[in-house]
């Protein structure tokens, strides 16, 4: 099944540049992971914003979840889903 998942990233303005630096980091390799497994298809940055919006792709609306909530930066992030339905009019691969 696939998901649009808009995610927008919300700091604390106390929080460190160095916790910043570790967590991105953390998130990065982590995302690379999930990308591995398929679970994170495509992502998009929301120009001038923290914000993001990703294609991922899960079995159900839980294991979703459970993928999300995995993320590093999870606690910081606002998170819309957007579950995706077939279109018989997409252009893309049938």
């Amino acid at each position: 099944m696939d998901f649009l998942v808009e995610m927008d990233m919300l700091l604390p303005a106390d929080m460190t540049a160095e916790r910043k630096a570790e967590l991105m980091a953390e998130e990065r390799k982590h995302t690379d992971v999930l990308a591995a497994y398929g679970t994170l298809v495509r992502m998009w940055r929301i120009p001038g914003t923290n914000a993001n919006w990703g294609l991922w792709a899960a079995p159900d609306a839980t294991a979703l979840h459970e993928a999300l909530s995995s993320l590093p930066l999870f606690p910081w992030f606002h998170i819309k889903v957007h579950p995706l339905a077939a279109h018989s009019f997409d252009p893309g691969p049938k």
